[in-house]
C-alpha cells in the first residue's frame, strides 16, 4: 500500500514501538555476535528506521523501545527460560542485564521517550507498556523490531486485542531466517497494516 492510499494516522497520537533493538542483540561486539549468531537483515535495520524516528521526533510522534531483559539471580547468573536457554546456550552472566549497555537501545535510534523491560515475547506481558501507552494518548502503534516471528509477532497481536491500530514495518523488521520474516508478515497481514520505512517516514513527515 502506498503512502498516498493508505488512511491516514495522526502522528501526535502514534508510537513508534521499537521491538528489541538492543546491542546485545545487534553490536558487533554484543552477546548474540559473541554467541556466533548474527543476521544481515538485522544488523541493517537500526540505518533503515532512523529516518522514521527522526521523522517521528519531528512530528509529535511518541518512541517506545522495548528492552529483551534477563534478570541476574543470586551469583549473577541470569534467570533464563528453558526454551531459551537450549536455543541460546551462550547467554551468560551480564547479557541484557538490567541497566547494561548491551540490553540498552542500538545508538541510531536513540533516544526514545519510554523504555519498556520485557521479559517473554510480548512486550505487553507483565509490563508497564499498556499503561503507558493510554497516558499518552496512543491510538497507532508504527511496530518494528526483531523478531518477525517473535517479539514482534506477539508484542502485535497483543496490542491487537488491546484495541491499539496496528502498522508493521514491513521492511523494519528482521527474523533469524528470511522464510519465518515472510510467513509471520503473511500470518500478521490480517491483524495490521502492512506498511514500509519510507512510507511511515512519509507520513510523519506530512504531520512534523
Amino acid at each position: 500500500m502506498s503512502a498516498q492510499t493508505a488512511p491516514a494516522f495522526r502522528a501526535q497520537h502514534s508510537a513508534l514501538l521499537l521491538v528489541d533493538l538492543q546491542n546485545d542483540f545487534l553490536h558487533p561486539s554484543g552477546a548474540y555476535a559473541r554467541g556466533g549468531v548474527s543476521c544481515a537483515a538485522a544488523a541493517a535495520l537500526p540505518a533503515r528506521l532512523a529516518p522514521v524516528a527522526e521523522a517521528a521526533r519531528s512530528a509529535g510522534a511518541w518512541i517506545f523501545s522495548t528492552h529483551f531483559t534477563l534478570v541476574p539471580g543470586r551469583g549473577g547468573a541470569p534467570l533464563i527460560s528453558p526454551h531459551l536457554a537450549k536455543l541460546r546456550p551462550f547467554l551468560g552472566p551480564g547479557d541484557f542485564a538490567p541497566g547494561c549497555e548491551g540490553q540498552a537501545l542500538v545508538r541510531e535510534l536513540r533516544p526514545a521517550d519510554f523504555s519498556v523491560e520485557k521479559i517473554a515475547y510480548s512486550a505487553f506481558y507483565m509490563s508497564r507498556l499498556e499503561w503507558l501507552l493510554h497516558r499518552c494518548g496512543c491510538e497507532t502503534l508504527l511496530i518494528a523490531g526483531l523478531t518477525t516471528n517473535g517479539g514482534v509477532a506477539s508484542t502485535l497481536r497483543d496490542a491487537h486485542v488491546r484495541g491499539f491500530e496496528c502498522r508493521l514495518l514491513a521492511d523494519g523488521c528482521a527474523a533469524f531466517s528470511e522464510r519465518a520474516h515472510k510467513t509471520a508478515l503473511a500470518d500478521l497481514a490480517s491483524l495490521c497494516q502492512l506498511t514500509t520505512c519510507a512510507e511511515t517516514a512519509a507520513g510523519l513527515r506530512a504531520q512534523g
